[in-house]
Protein backbone atom coordinates (compact mmCIF):
# COMPACT_ATOMS: atom_id res chain seq x y z
CA UNK A 1 0.00 0.00 0.00
CA UNK A 2 3.00 2.32 0.37
CA UNK A 3 3.27 2.92 -3.39
CA UNK A 4 -0.46 3.54 -3.56
CA UNK A 5 -0.26 6.00 -0.66
CA UNK A 6 2.45 7.90 -2.55
CA UNK A 7 0.18 7.95 -5.62
CA UNK A 8 -2.64 9.47 -3.58
CA UNK A 9 -0.27 11.84 -1.78
CA UNK A 10 0.84 13.17 -5.18
CA UNK A 11 -2.71 14.45 -5.59
CA UNK A 12 -1.94 17.66 -3.65
CA UNK A 13 -5.61 18.40 -3.07
CA UNK A 14 -6.34 15.21 -1.04
CA UNK A 15 -5.77 15.52 2.70
CA UNK A 16 -4.60 12.64 4.93
CA UNK A 17 -8.07 11.83 6.28
CA UNK A 18 -9.54 11.63 2.78
CA UNK A 19 -6.58 9.59 1.60
CA UNK A 20 -7.31 7.03 4.32
CA UNK A 21 -10.98 6.83 3.26
CA UNK A 22 -9.94 6.23 -0.33
CA UNK A 23 -7.49 3.50 0.60
CA UNK A 24 -10.25 1.77 2.59
CA UNK A 25 -12.50 1.83 -0.50
CA UNK A 26 -9.77 0.18 -2.55
CA UNK A 27 -8.72 -3.46 -2.78
CA UNK A 28 -5.31 -4.67 -3.96
CA UNK A 29 -5.74 -7.76 -6.14
CA UNK A 30 -3.31 -10.00 -7.97
CA UNK A 31 -4.20 -10.89 -11.55
CA UNK A 32 -2.49 -13.53 -13.65
CA UNK A 33 -1.31 -12.96 -17.20
CA UNK A 34 -4.31 -13.31 -19.58
CA UNK A 35 -6.81 -12.73 -16.75
CA UNK A 36 -9.64 -10.32 -17.59
CA UNK A 37 -10.52 -7.21 -15.62
CA UNK A 38 -13.67 -6.85 -17.72
CA UNK A 39 -15.19 -8.19 -20.92
CA UNK A 40 -17.42 -6.72 -23.61
CA UNK A 41 -21.06 -6.60 -22.55
CA UNK A 42 -20.46 -6.61 -18.80
CA UNK A 43 -21.62 -3.95 -16.37
CA UNK A 44 -18.68 -1.85 -15.22
CA UNK A 45 -18.55 -1.25 -11.46
CA UNK A 46 -14.89 -0.42 -10.88
CA UNK A 47 -11.89 1.35 -12.26
CA UNK A 48 -8.32 0.23 -11.71
CA UNK A 49 -4.96 1.65 -10.72
CA UNK A 50 -2.00 -0.52 -11.70
CA UNK A 51 0.63 -1.14 -9.07
CA UNK A 52 2.64 -3.32 -11.45
CA UNK A 53 2.27 -5.07 -14.77
CA UNK A 54 0.75 -4.25 -18.16
CA UNK A 55 -2.96 -4.16 -19.03
CA UNK A 56 -4.43 -3.65 -22.48
CA UNK A 57 -7.82 -2.47 -23.65
CA UNK A 58 -8.95 -3.87 -26.96
CA UNK A 59 -11.79 -4.89 -29.20
CA UNK A 60 -12.21 -7.70 -31.71
CA UNK A 61 -13.50 -6.78 -35.16
CA UNK A 62 -15.97 -8.77 -37.26
CA UNK A 63 -13.13 -10.76 -38.85
CA UNK A 64 -11.83 -11.85 -35.44
CA UNK A 65 -8.81 -9.55 -35.48
CA UNK A 66 -7.77 -7.98 -32.18
CA UNK A 67 -7.13 -4.23 -32.07
CA UNK A 68 -5.37 -2.89 -28.98
CA UNK A 69 -6.73 0.53 -28.12
CA UNK A 70 -4.44 1.27 -25.22
CA UNK A 71 -1.69 -0.08 -22.97
CA UNK A 72 -1.55 0.74 -19.27
CA UNK A 73 1.45 0.41 -16.96
CA UNK A 74 2.50 1.15 -13.40
CA UNK A 75 0.40 3.75 -11.54
CA UNK A 76 -1.92 4.44 -14.46
CA UNK A 77 -5.69 4.31 -14.14
CA UNK A 78 -7.69 2.08 -16.44
CA UNK A 79 -11.20 0.76 -16.95
CA UNK A 80 -14.11 1.44 -19.25
CA UNK A 81 -14.82 5.04 -18.25
CA UNK A 82 -17.60 5.38 -20.80
CA UNK A 83 -19.43 2.37 -19.37
CA UNK A 84 -18.93 3.65 -15.81
CA UNK A 85 -20.35 7.07 -16.71
CA UNK A 86 -23.31 5.90 -18.80
CA UNK A 87 -24.20 2.61 -17.13
CA UNK A 88 -24.16 0.97 -20.56
CA UNK A 89 -22.42 -2.39 -21.07
CA UNK A 90 -18.67 -2.31 -21.63
CA UNK A 91 -17.51 -2.01 -25.23
CA UNK A 92 -13.93 -3.16 -24.69
CA UNK A 93 -12.01 -6.03 -23.20
CA UNK A 94 -9.45 -5.29 -20.50
CA UNK A 95 -6.95 -8.02 -19.73
CA UNK A 96 -3.51 -8.49 -18.24
CA UNK A 97 -0.59 -8.95 -20.63
CA UNK A 98 1.65 -9.76 -17.65
CA UNK A 99 1.04 -10.79 -14.06
CA UNK A 100 -0.35 -7.66 -12.41
CA UNK A 101 -1.00 -6.14 -9.03
CA UNK A 102 -3.97 -3.83 -9.35
CA UNK A 103 -5.87 -1.57 -7.00
CA UNK A 104 -9.58 -2.10 -7.69
CA UNK A 105 -11.63 1.00 -6.92
CA UNK A 106 -15.40 0.67 -6.63
CA UNK A 107 -16.75 3.49 -8.80
CA UNK A 108 -19.89 4.10 -6.74
CA UNK A 109 -17.87 4.41 -3.53
CA UNK A 110 -15.44 6.71 -5.31
CA UNK A 111 -18.28 8.95 -6.53
CA UNK A 112 -19.61 9.10 -2.95
CA UNK A 113 -16.16 10.33 -1.87
CA UNK A 114 -16.22 13.01 -4.58
CA UNK A 115 -19.51 14.29 -3.16
CA UNK A 116 -18.06 14.47 0.35
CA UNK A 117 -14.67 15.91 -0.46
CA UNK A 118 -13.58 18.56 -2.95
CA UNK A 119 -10.13 16.93 -3.20
CA UNK A 120 -11.67 13.78 -4.63
CA UNK A 121 -13.69 15.84 -7.10
CA UNK A 122 -10.37 17.30 -8.24
CA UNK A 123 -8.84 13.80 -8.41
CA UNK A 124 -11.82 12.59 -10.47
CA UNK A 125 -11.36 15.57 -12.78
CA UNK A 126 -7.67 14.68 -13.14
CA UNK A 127 -8.56 11.09 -14.09
CA UNK A 128 -11.10 12.23 -16.70
CA UNK A 129 -8.66 14.79 -18.09
CA UNK A 130 -5.94 12.15 -18.46
CA UNK A 131 -8.37 9.78 -20.20
CA UNK A 132 -9.39 12.54 -22.62
CA UNK A 133 -5.80 13.56 -23.36
CA UNK A 134 -4.77 9.93 -23.87
CA UNK A 135 -7.51 9.40 -26.45
CA UNK A 136 -6.69 12.69 -28.17
CA UNK A 137 -3.02 11.73 -28.37
CA UNK A 138 -3.86 8.29 -29.76
CA UNK A 139 -6.10 9.79 -32.47
CA UNK A 140 -3.40 12.33 -33.33
CA UNK A 141 -0.70 9.64 -33.46
CA UNK A 142 -2.74 7.34 -35.71
CA UNK A 143 -3.71 10.23 -37.98
CA UNK A 144 -0.41 12.04 -38.34
CA UNK A 145 2.52 9.85 -37.27
CA UNK A 146 3.96 7.00 -39.30
CA UNK A 147 4.65 3.59 -37.76
CA UNK A 148 8.27 4.43 -36.94
CA UNK A 149 7.32 7.62 -35.11
CA UNK A 150 4.58 5.81 -33.16
CA UNK A 151 7.04 3.06 -32.19
CA UNK A 152 9.66 5.56 -31.01
CA UNK A 153 7.01 7.42 -29.00
CA UNK A 154 5.91 4.17 -27.33
CA UNK A 155 9.53 3.30 -26.52
CA UNK A 156 9.95 6.72 -24.94
CA UNK A 157 6.77 6.28 -22.86
CA UNK A 158 7.50 2.66 -21.86
CA UNK A 159 11.23 2.02 -22.47
CA UNK A 160 11.06 -1.62 -21.32
CA UNK A 161 7.95 -2.50 -23.38
CA UNK A 162 9.77 -5.05 -25.55
CA UNK A 163 10.75 -7.00 -22.43
CA UNK A 164 7.20 -6.96 -21.10
CA UNK A 165 4.90 -8.03 -23.93
CA UNK A 166 5.14 -9.89 -27.25
CA UNK A 167 5.92 -8.01 -30.47
CA UNK A 168 2.52 -8.80 -31.99
CA UNK A 169 0.81 -6.90 -29.13
CA UNK A 170 3.11 -3.94 -29.71
CA UNK A 171 2.30 -4.05 -33.43
CA UNK A 172 -1.44 -4.17 -32.72
CA UNK A 173 -1.17 -1.17 -30.39
CA UNK A 174 0.75 0.75 -33.07
CA UNK A 175 -1.84 -0.27 -35.70
CA UNK A 176 0.80 -1.92 -37.90
CA UNK A 177 1.52 -5.53 -38.81
CA UNK A 178 4.14 -7.59 -36.96
CA UNK A 179 6.16 -7.63 -40.21
CA UNK A 180 6.10 -3.82 -40.35
CA UNK A 181 7.22 -3.67 -36.72
CA UNK A 182 10.07 -6.05 -37.46
CA UNK A 183 11.21 -3.84 -40.35
CA UNK A 184 10.98 -0.70 -38.22
CA UNK A 185 13.00 -2.28 -35.43
CA UNK A 186 15.60 -3.58 -37.89
CA UNK A 187 15.94 -0.14 -39.46
CA UNK A 188 16.27 1.63 -36.09
CA UNK A 189 18.67 -0.83 -34.49
CA UNK A 190 20.90 -1.17 -37.57
CA UNK A 191 21.83 2.53 -37.40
Amino acid sequence: MEIFKKFIDNQNYIDDESSKKFIKATTLKHFQKKEFLSKVGETATSFYILKSGVVRSYYIDETGKTHIRNLFTKMETTGDVGALLTGEPTKLYYDCLTDCEIYVVNFESFIDLTKQNHGFSMFYNTILTKVTLTFEAKIYDLSLLNGTARYLKLKKQIPEIENLIPQYHIASYLNISPVQLSRIRKEIYSK
